[in-house]
């Protein structure tokens, strides 16, 4: 287990100033270069010391300034980095409101030397923006009064509320003075939402920055651009701000979004949104200082300590826990899919495009196999039309996948991976026939999201071949594979399922072969409660809403809908076969399979979609809760509804654990937020049932040490 974290040493980002003559006789400029003299894999952040160390740098600037010495400041980073934001270890590790409050002032006190320099002495401010710039990185470059960005820098955004956080070093002030009030609801709080930074080009066209310059010679074209912008050459506009009443009604549509989508379950979101609302009436010096009180609040929040523990989490690229040698992965030149339906076809796709090699697909009937390469053509063409594949990729993906009816086809492939029905004495009948057509050599895989695949593999002659790689849906843009470890399997299938999900750019986690494995034992689990709270008598709709406090993408029966309502009761099905009674079953739900019905109804884009209110007759009349329900137990309220769930949650991994499906509640945690969705605000999930005190009520103890997740006691 994790210890409680104590105070890092600080991995000091330092302030390097020299002197650069700017053509066209314009005078110098002083550039600063951020640089904590560490390579590429270790990004500039920004923490007491840096941030001592820069403020120290610019008021030696601002005396030259003063003194008529320069003409001009300019920031930028080490190679590929600005700043990739504050010294988020050294956040986690502040004992008090005081000290948070510090923090949020520090960055202040520095930034505004170059916010307020061109109006105390004339002297504009430049950032030249070479590389990734995130959080209080790119707050440098805002508090600048021109901003150049190279072509090839990673990503430019603020993410803040993401984490736990607002953009506390002027942010939420002037973003909506650069870029209108819209645009900075969707810079603070819906890309961050979505973890989608901006692109160079994107930050050029909302105005997060004023000029674009190609990789190769940004440094020397930034300098001529700003030569330029000193003598009045050039001339960059600035927007008027929003009128009160566009600013009023932006702010107000916001608000009921995260009321819809965030609710009460976490704070950042709303603090940040109430900065953006008085960021327009504000002078500099009080909105900056309603930013360090946000700042210094959410940082001694559990919401934030989980969020970075989560952040940590799926940031970690590190090796997998339980993962074996590399190096004794097995070569892949060729890949093998049973099947060509949707996710066959998706994975066909992911692996011509990620492992470029030959795939080829199998299916038993030229129709089945004809519309699977349909998908891939289309998919192709969809992705080059949108620029995010050339025209050359995406014609070397669709040469790349063929399509057969003969399982002979498979004979030259080194690793074949099954995506049939979920049916065992099927997968069983497909692994039996392709052990005789492959190579001894050939790692044989399975997409099972719930089965055995120590049964699956059990009466061929080389069952230690078989592994589990079980893909979400959709293929491409779900983050997690799990990869199971069956009673057999070998280390080198273990190794190449590793090495093909690294190319594939997932991050995989291992789990025993257990029923549902990580996230599908733990996500039907959930459903299967919600769905056993109806059938005692709770309203559907307010069974649909009793999960809101755990901020979840979307509500129960959306989910259901996104898997599938079939798939869901199979997995249900299966899951009770194997874990027992604790696994609810659910007249209700098959009668809605078997029928066919929709199980939400269509709403307004961007917010849950609402419960289909016919499905209430599929589980009985909906009773007044506190009354006696259908289970000689009083029907559910909304609290008890989530009660319920997160008392078989916390007993569930409890159980996991004991078992050893995986190492510890990490790997729990960040399946969970991969293949769940679940919040980073969250941390996972076993933080908050720590700090919802259901790990000690149910089990006796907290899953993890206090302080890993939350702010200690």
């Amino acid at each position: 287990m994790p210890e409680t974290p104590t105070a890092p040493t600080e991995r000091v980002t330092h302030s390097l100033v020299r002197d650069v003559t700017l053509p066209g006789g314009a005078g110098v400029l002083a550039l600063v270069t951020l640089d904590n003299g560490l390579d590429h894999t270790k990004p500039n952040t920004l923490g007491p010391g840096g941030m001592a160390e820069l403020k120290a740098a610019l008021e030696v600037v601002r005396g030259r300034a003063e003194a008529g010495e320069i003409a001009a400041v300019g920031v930028t980073g080490k190679p590929y980095f600005l700043a990739a934001g504050a010294d988020l270890k050294g956040v986690t590790t502040l004992n008090g409101h005081d000290e948070a409050l510090e923090l949020g002032r520090m960055g202040h006190a520095a930034y505004t030397i170059l916010g307020d320099l061109r109006e105390a002495t004339g002297v504009p401010t430049f950032a030249f923006v070479n590389g990734l710039a995130l959080g209080g990185g790119l707050e440098v470059a805002l508090n600048c009064d021109y901003r150049t960005v190279a072509s090839d820098a990673a990503a430019l955004g603020l993410p803040e509320t993401g984490i736990g956080l607002v953009p506390g070093w002027g942010g939420a002030y002037l973003v909506p003075r650069l870029v209108g009030v819209e645009k900075a609801v969707e810079v603070i709080l819906t890309r961050p939402a979505a973890n989608k930074p901006y692109k160079p080009a994107e930050a050029l066209e909302i105005g997060l920055v004023d000029a674009l310059f190609e990789a190769a010679d940004f440094l020397e074209q930034s300098i001529i651009w700003a030569a330029k912008v000193v003598t009045g050459e050039i001339e960059v506009p600035r927007r008027e701000l929003d009128p009160q009443p566009v600013w009023d009604v932006v702010v107000a549509t916001a608000k009921a979004q995260l009321d819809a989508v965030v609710g009460t379950s976490r704070p950042a979101p709303h603090r940040a949104l109430e900065l953006i609302a008085g960021a327009r009436n504000a002078t500099k010096a009080d909105a900056f200082a309603a930013e360090d009180q946000a700042l210094a609040d959410l940082i001694m929040s559990d919401e934030m300590r989980a969020s970075i523990y989560a952040f940590n989490l799926v940031g970690g690229g590190k090796k997998p826990q339980g993962a074996p040698d590399p190096k004794l992965a097995r070569p892949v030149t060729k890949v093998g899919v049973v099947g060509a339906g949707l996710m066959a076809a998706q994975m066909a796709f992911l692996f011509a495009q990620r492992l470029g090699v030959p795939v080829v697909m199998r299916d038993l009937d030229q129709e089945r196999v004809d519309k699977g390469l349909s998908f891939v053509r289309e998919t192709a063409e969809k992705l080059a039309g949108r620029g995010r594949l050339s025209p050359d990729a995406a014609q070397r993906i669709v040469a790349s996948v063929s399509g057969t009816t003969d399982i002979g086809e498979f004979a030259s492939c080194d690793f074949v991976i099954e995506a049939v029905t979920e049916v065992m004495g099927l997968k069983k009948k497909v692994f039996a026939e392709l052990e005789g057509i492959i190579s001894p050599e050939t790692v044989l895989a399975t997409n099972t999201s719930a089965l055995s695949v120590t049964e699956m593999a059990a009466d061929l002659r080389h069952p230690e071949r078989v592994v589990g790689i079980h893909f979400f849906n959709p293929v491409a843009q779900m983050p997690l594979v799990e990869v199971i470890n069956a009673d057999r399997t070998s280390d080198e299938a273990l190794a190449t399922a590793f090495a093909i999900t690294k190319k594939l750019r997932k991050t995989a986690i291992m789990s025993a072969d257990r029923p549902g494995f990580i996230v599908n034992r733990l996500l039907l689990l959930v459903m299967g409660q919600v769905v056993d709270a109806i059938e005692g008598g709770t309203p559907v709709e307010l069974a649909d809403r009793a999960l809101a406090p755990l901020g979840f993408p979307m509500p129960t029966f959306e989910l259901t809908d996104l898997v599938g309502p079939a798939v869901a009761q199979h997995v249900l099905t299966s899951l009770r076969e194997n874990l027992g009674d604790r696994i609810p079953a659910s007249q209700g739900l098959a009668k809605i399979v078997e029928d066919g019905t929709r199980v939400v109804l269509d709403g307004p884009k961007g917010l849950p979609k609402p419960v289909n209110p016919a499905i209430q007759e599929y589980f009985g009349e909906a009773l007044t809760p506190g009354e006696p329900g259908r289970h000689g137990q009083s029907v559910l309220d909304a609290d008890g509804v989530l009660d319920q769930v997160l008392t078989a949650l916390t007993t569930e991994i409890g159980l996991m654990l004991d078992e050893g499906v995986v190492p510890g509640p990490q790997q729990i945690d960040l399946a969970m937020i991969l293949g769940a969705g679940w919040g980073f605000h969250t941390g996972g999930i076993t933080p908050y049932l720590d700090r919802t005190g259901y790990s000690e009520k149910v089990l006796g103890k907290r899953f993890l040490p206090d302080g890993v997740a939350n702010v200690p006691a």
